[in-house]
């Protein structure tokens, strides 16, 4: 098998692998970000261009660098490869300047955007983006517009990652959304007013990487973060039937596939589990959804505060003890 070095981290992977799949396994800070790349879509990545990277040597048999960054989600590894990736100034500085396009068009909505805890966008650029925006001119606008009964569409936040036209190609029955139009004038929507309403159509909202697709039951009526997200499961026909709850109280504000550390979802979900089963005795419930420390999500959330008040009631009982 191929060994490719990333960083000065050396790996062993299958051949047709990846650069960033190569990273991925390895993990940490090297992993280059993606926001169009999903491994679960065929046929995803290779048009954000946040995962571009440096390859310093080609291979063993010819150790020529590649004269230019190239994409990792699309790249794959040979012998003897060396990548740089957040080791290369070229790099970030690059990756910087990728962000700033995909900021350019991008509102400034993040205090009401729903998507807000969840972004890969909005930590994109707190990591690489600049304070002020040097874009003079309007940004384009597009009315808000409802593609589905139960999906939102705010063109305005769309960076065209073609994740949801993916699904809409890979998963969904009958296509009735795309890209419209070229250029400055591309834009996500429905083809002849047809509404997207099939059984995998909820999908989108998972894979959209920012506010774009948002779910018309769940918008703005809480953060994320204020909610206590629950792994469950139910015996469904049509899909695994297992998801994340996501509880505010005693009630189910929304439903989710269940996401990896990448934000891929393990198993795509029907919407009969995502949208018509919000009540707890729908759903087999399996326990606490482990949240990283790294997401806002994971502030103030019940796991952390749990397992605070267990070192503080240790931390007491060793007080006690000391004191007698």
């Amino acid at each position: 098998m191929p060994k490719v070095t990333i960083d000065g981290h050396t790996i062993e992977v299958p051949e047709g692998t990846t650069i960033l799949e190569a990273a991925r396994k390895i993990g940490g800070d090297i992993v280059p970000p993606t926001m169009c790349y999903y491994s679960k879509l065929k046929t995803s990545g290779g048009y954000c261009r946040t995962c571009l990277v440096k390859v310093s040597k080609g291979s063993e048999k010819d150790p020529r660098p590649m004269p230019k960054p190239v994409a990792s989600c699309r790249q794959t590894v040979m012998d003897g490869m060396e990548v740089q990736n957040i080791t290369s100034p070229e790099i970030l500085d690059a990756r910087a300047g990728v962000v700033e396009f995909l900021l350019i068009n991008h509102p400034l909505d993040c205090p009401v955007c729903d998507q807000a805890g969840e972004c890969n966008l909005q930590d994109l650029s707190y990591e690489h983006g600049h304070e002020v925006s040097r874009l003079d001119f309007r940004k384009r606008t597009f009315p808000m517009i409802d593609i589905g009964d139960k999906i939102k569409l705010h063109m305005n936040r769309c960076i065209m990652c073609y994740r949801c036209v993916k699904v809409a190609e890979q998963l969904c029955p009958e296509r009735v959304h795309g890209v419209l139009n070229r250029g400055w004038d591309s834009e996500i929507s429905t083809y002849i007013e047809q509404a997207v309403d099939n059984e995998w159509s909820g999908n989108m909202i998972d894979v959209c990487p920012v506010g774009a697709l948002t779910d018309k039951t769940f918008r703005f009526k809480s953060r994320v973060w204020f909610t206590k997200p629950v792994d469950a499961h139910r015996n469904c026909p049509t899909c695994s039937g297992k998801v994340v709850l996501w509880y505010q109280g005693e009630e189910v504000l929304r439903v989710t596939g269940r996401k990896d550390q990448w934000g891929e979802v393990d198993e795509f979900i029907c919407n009969e589990c995502r949208f018509d089963k919000k009540k707890t005795s729908d759903w087999v419930i399996e326990g606490p959804r482990h949240i990283d420390r790294h997401s806002v999500i994971s502030q103030n959330h019940y796991e952390e505060l749990k397992k605070l008040k267990q070192d503080l009631s240790r931390q007491k009982k060793l007080g006690e003890k000391a004191h007698n």
